[in-house]
């Protein structure tokens, strides 16, 4: 009954994941895709995506975390995929799942949905590459153009080889809008042997477990819901144990945003810091009123300094505590 944090480009980087795995209840996750064309990237672009090959591929927390790659090109996956793995990873996966346009168009992620052959290929070359102890992995949709093409896609990434797949219920047309196809994926993980991980849609515990109800899949994949609530795996373990976990407390959420600012002023300009504190905040507008009161001034914030200011005011005195 695992819980993955998902992979979201552009905002689970590595200070994201060190600061959700503290909180606790996260069994795993993945890195944002690096992207793979042609010559070989150097380490230092894997280290970039995912530092915690520094540290075994874990979290400070002690959360696993596995290298996603993206990409068409079967060889050049593959080579990749072994050095990840000479790197110090621990799992390679494969995005088949990014929706964006800019990466379908260069035929990356959910485009090849369209080519079940292809995607077999590029598993198989992989799974060949790579040492047997290390999985290969894959992440994929329902389908691109409609939600037909999820169970001949999954079938090819199980002859390829992959240990686990994990399908977001919906395929690239639907984007983000909900609702969340889960019986579309159960129909998926009865048809193939390999073990399937549902993701899409899980915004609480009630739906965690109504998920797992429908698409018959014991573990998950959360991304913008656990952004939106940094607590709701924690809360499902409880669950899990028939316990109810205190809520965190928005002042305690403040302190998790502060950190996160500070650890990302090592990585970014400053400009890019405020950016990706907004995006943080406007997740958590769903789930904290706190966040919706305090986004109308965040929002016009440009600068650090102004935003720790903001967000630092009501945790003076918790921080004393």
């Amino acid at each position: 009954m695992r819980i993955i944090l998902a992979p979201m480009e552009g905002l689970v980087d590595a200070p994201i994941r060190e600061t959700l795995t503290r909180v606790g209840g996260i069994d795993r996750c993945v890195t944002e895709f690096i992207r793979i064309t042609h010559g070989m990237l150097p380490p230092r672009v894997f280290y970039k995506y995912a530092p915690e090959l520094h540290n075994q591929s874990m979290t400070e927390a002690g959360t696993p975390v596995a290298v996603q790659l993206l990409g068409s090109d079967p060889q050049q996956m593959a080579v990749h995929g072994v050095k990840a793995v000479e790197l110090g990873a621990i799992q390679v996966d494969i995005n088949f799942g990014c929706p964006a346009k800019t990466v379908n168009r260069h035929k990356g992620g959910c485009v090849l949905m369209r080519e079940p052959e292809l995607m077999y290929g590029i598993v198989a070359a992989v799974r060949q590459g790579v040492p047997k102890n290390v999985p290969v992995t894959a992440k994929m949709r329902l389908g691109y153009d409609d939600r037909s093409m999820g169970l001949a896609c999954a079938q090819a990434l199980e002859a390829a080889g992959a240990e686990e797949i994990v399908i977001h219920a919906r395929s690239k047309v639907d984007g983000y809008k909900p609702p969340a196809y889960w019986e579309e994926v159960a129909r998926v993980r009865e048809g193939v042997n390999t073990h399937v991980i549902a993701n899409g849609e899980i915004w609480t515990v009630a739906d965690y477990w109504r998920c797992r109800e429908v698409t018959g899949c014991d573990d998950v994949m959360i991304g913008r819901g656990l952004i939106a609530r940094p607590d709701l795996a924690r809360q499902i373990r409880a669950s899990q144990r028939q316990e109810v976990a205190p809520d965190l407390a928005w002042p305690e959420v403040v302190i998790l945003i502060a950190d996160y600012a500070v650890a990302l002023q090592t990585r970014l300009e400053d400009r890019f810091v405020t950016g990706r504190i907004k995006q943080w905040l406007n997740y958590l507008r769903g789930g904290y009123a706190e966040a919706e009161a305090l986004w109308p001034l965040a929002r016009k914030l440009r600068d650090v300094a102004p935003m720790l200011a903001c967000l630092q005011q009501p945790v003076r005195r918790i921080r004393a505590a």
